[in-house]
């Protein structure tokens, strides 16, 4: 009858530790490109290697202004990134060890580029902007590395933000599954009392 009363007390609180908190349904604002991109989800593409080289691409926590968000069909409105709070000018931070594929302008607006050292073939590549570039092409990084600084422009959002993304080829995915749990979710989990379970018959 012990192992019976073990098996409750388990059941009871397993589901406290496997629940997050709920995310924000994103809008879908930003138009899909026609041709053969494709957005996908996490599960659709491995995961990033473990470890703990990894870094948040801005200082400290940036509150997250718009997730990612893969449009339900290829030609429906979607948002290919995530957008992070920053002040102007802030220092933008590779994520993760890697070469530096593209530092230039784009449409006008700052753009940078890293493909990711150990992700296969082709790599996962990240993009930072918009960023007043300090690297070049060419230039290895490491995790935590400045590649540049954020440009004072409220073009994508309603104030200023880092739009950073994720892609392997032409599928986009979700940036934020770069980052452990240890940085998504700072803490120590704690342990909640559970309420309104019946306690087991005694032995």
């Amino acid at each position: 009858m012990r192992a019976k009363r073990c098996v409750y007390v388990v059941t009871a609180v397993l589901p406290l530790f496997l629940l997050g908190p709920a995310r924000p349904a994103p809008a879908a604002d930003e138009p899909f490109p026609a041709g053969r991109d494709r957005f996908s989800s996490p599960a659709a593409d491995e995961r990033f290697p473990a470890g703990r080289d990894r870094s948040w691409p801005l200082p400290g926590r940036p509150a997250v202004l718009r997730p990612w968000a893969p449009p339900p069909t290829p030609h429906a409105r979607g948002h290919r990134g995530v957008d992070l709070a920053a002040p102007p000018h802030s220092p933008v931070l590779a994520v993760a060890s890697g070469r530096v594929s593209f530092a230039g302008r784009v449409a006008g607006r700052g753009v940078v580029s890293v493909d990711l050292s150990g992700t296969g073939v082709p790599p996962l590549r990240t993009t930072y902007e918009p960023v007043r570039a300090s690297v070049r092409e060419g230039d290895e990084v490491t995790a935590g590395r400045p590649l540049g600084t954020l440009e004072p422009t409220v073009s994508h959002c309603p104030t200023t933000c880092l739009h950073w993304g994720l892609r392997r080829g032409r599928t986009y995915l979700d940036p934020l599954t770069l980052l452990p749990p240890w940085l998504l979710h700072p803490g120590s989990p704690v342990l909640l009392p559970v309420l309104g379970v019946p306690l087991p018959p005694p032995a």
